[in-house]
C-alpha cells in the first residue's frame, strides 16, 4: 500500500517523534494536538517535549515542509492516534474487596470520533496508545463504521503499540522490532507497508488483540519484577541487611536477573500497563494485582526511611532531588518521586524540589525550585529520589560548602558511602541496614589450582 500523507493525532511523547521520522523520510505529515499551546510552541520552533536529538529532527521536519501542525485533524492516507491513555480519577473498580484503577479513554474516543468525518475507502487506521484488550475491536472499530464503511473491508484498522524508551526514543522507533495487529491480515499488511518507510528492526505481523496484549505483557511483566526486588528491600531492613549487596551476589547465579529496588515505579506503561489487564479480568490478575499494590506502596516505605533518619518530620525542611520518574528525562507522568514528596508534606515537612530537566515543573502543591543551590539553602536533609547523572556526580564536598544539611538519604544506591561521610554527611541508603558483626562486606576472591 502507498502512502502520501499521514495523520498524527496527539503530539506527546510518542506522537510528536513519530511524526517528525516520518516526514523526514518524506512523507507529508499533518501533526494534531487539542492543546493549543503544544502547536503554538512548535509553530515559535521549540517543543513541548524533553528528548535527546529531537529538537533537530522536529526542525528538519517542519522546515522541509514535509511537517505541518494543528489543532484539527484533515484528510489524509492514513491516521495514527498517539494521545494519552490515562486513569480515571474518580472511579475505581473493585473485585473481592479489592479496588483497581480503570482506564480513561476519552482521548482515544475522541480522537477516533475526530477522524470519522475524515475517513475514505483505502484508510488506514493505527491505534498506538496503549489500551485495554479489546480497545480495537471493541471501541475503535464501532465507533469508525458510524462513517458506513465497514473495518477491514472499506478500511484497513490496526493496532501498532510504540515500544521505546525515553531517552533514546528516535533511535528505537528505527531499530526496534514493531508488532503490527491488524483486524484482518490485509490491515496487518497494511500497517506493515506504514512503518517499513522507516523502521529497520523485525516487523511483526499479528491479530489486533494480540498486538494489544504484547504490550501490556511486555510492561507487566517489569512491573512484576520490579515488585519482588522492592519486597527485596523491605525484607533486607527487616533482617539487617544490604540489599544492593544481596542482588549484586545473587545475580551472580547465571539464571538470575533481580532488577534494582527504588521508591517506586513510574512513568505512563510500567506503572499503568498492568491495570489494564486487571480492569479487563480481575477474577484472573491476583498477582498483577498484589505487584501494583507493592509498586504502589513504595512511596511510603521511603518517607518511613526519611523519618528514622530524621526523626519527627514536622517542620523539618528537605531538599528533594529529582522529580523525574526515571533518570535523565523530563517525564513527570505518575512520578514516585512527587508522590514521595506529598507524602512527606502530608507529614509536616517542608520540601523544595529541584528537576533539572523541567526546573519549571509547576506541579500543584510542590514547591520546585528552579535550581539546586534554592533547594539546598535552609535544609535540613537532602533526599535523592532520582538517579540524574547530574545528582550522581554530585561532589559532596562541594554540596556541603552550599549546606547545612549533614544528613542525605539515597533511594537509588547513587553516592558512595565513603565519600560523603568523608565530607560530613551521615549517608542513609534505602534498603540498606546491614548491622552484621563488623559490618562486614562481601569479598570475592578467585582462587586457582
Amino acid at each position: 500500500m502507498k502512502f502520501k500523507k499521514i495523520c498524527v493525532l496527539g503530539l506527546g511523547y510518542i506522537g510528536l517523534p513519530t511524526a517528525a521520522t516520518f516526514a523526514t523520510h518524506g512523507l507529508q505529515v499533518l501533526g494534531v494536538d487539542i492543546n493549543p499551546e503544544v502547536i503554538e510552541t512548535l509553530r515559535n520552533g521549540g517543543i513541548p517535549v524533553h528528548e535527546p536529538g529531537l529538537r533537530g529532527v522536529v526542525e528538519q521536519a517542519l522546515q522541509s515542509g514535509n511537517l505541518s501542525v494543528s489543532t484539527e485533524p484533515a484528510e489524509a492516507d492514513a491516521f495514527l492516534i498517539a494521545v494519552p491513555t490515562p486513569f480515571l480519577q474518580d472511579k475505581l473498580g473493585r473485585h473481592n474487596d479489592q479496588s483497581y484503577k480503570l482506564a480513561d479513554m476519552r482521548y482515544v474516543t475522541s480522537a477516533t470520533e475526530a477522524i470519522l468525518p475524515l475517513l475514505r475507502k483505502g484508510n488506514l487506521v493505527v491505534l498506538e496508545s496503549t489500551s485495554p484488550p479489546r480497545t480495537t475491536v471493541d471501541l475503535i472499530a464501532p465507533i469508525l463504521e458510524r462513517s458506513g464503511l465497514k473495518a477491514g473491508v472499506d478500511f484497513h484498522l490496526c493496532y501498532s503499540p510504540e515500544r521505546v524508551l525515553p531517552g533514546q526514543i528516535l533511535r528505537e522507533l528505527i531499530e526496534n522490532a514493531r508488532v503490527i495487529g491488524g483486524l484482518t491480515p490485509g490491515s496487518a499488511e497494511a500497517g506493515a507497508d506504514l512503518y517499513a518507510l522507516f523502521v529497520k528492526g523485525e516487523i511483526v505481523q499479528t491479530d489486533a488483540t494480540t498486538a494489544e496484549m504484547v504490550k501490556l505483557m511486555e510492561n507487566t511483566y517489569r512491573d512484576i519484577n520490579v515488585a519482588i526486588a522492592n519486597e527485596f528491600s523491605r525484607l533486607a531492613e527487616r533482617f539487617g541487611v544490604d540489599v544492593w549487596e544481596a542482588i549484586n551476589l545473587a545475580n551472580r547465579h547465571p539464571r538470575v536477573k533481580i532488577l534494582n529496588p527504588g521508591p517506586g515505579v513510574g512513568g505512563h506503561c510500567v506503572s499503568v500497563d498492568p491495570w489494564f489487564f486487571v480492569e479487563a479480568a480481575p477474577e484472573l490478575t491476583p498477582l498483577i494485582l498484589q505487584a501494583r499494590q507493592v509498586n504502589d506502596a513504595q512511596p511510603g516505605f521511603v518517607v518511613e526511611k526519611v523519618r528514622q533518619a530524621l526523626g519527627e518530620l514536622k517542620g523539618r525542611r528537605i531538599a528533594a532531588l529529582g522529580l523525574a520518574y526515571k533518570p535523565d528525562v523530563d517525564d513527570l507522568r505518575e512520578s514516585p518521586a512527587t508522590q514521595v514528596i506529598r507524602l512527606l508534606m502530608d507529614q509536616g515537612a517542608q520540601v523544595r524540589a529541584f528537576e533539572p530537566f523541567k526546573p519549571e515543573a509547576g506541579l500543584e502543591g510542590i514547591d520546585s525550585v528552579p535550581s539546586l543551590e534554592l533547594a539546598l539553602e535552609s535544609a535540613d536533609a537532602l533526599l535523592l529520589l532520582v538517579d540524574h547523572t547530574q545528582f550522581r556526580d554530585l561532589d559532596p564536598d562541594v554540596i556541603a560548602g552550599k549546606t547545612s544539611a549533614r544528613v542525605a538519604i539515597d533511594t537509588v544506591n547513587s553516592w558512595k558511602i565513603d565519600t560523603w561521610k568523608r565530607a560530613g554527611f551521615k549517608l542513609v541508603r534505602f534498603g540498606a541496614n546491614k548491622t552484621q558483626i563488623l559490618n562486614q562486606k562481601s569479598k570475592i576472591i578467585n582462587r586457582k589450582s
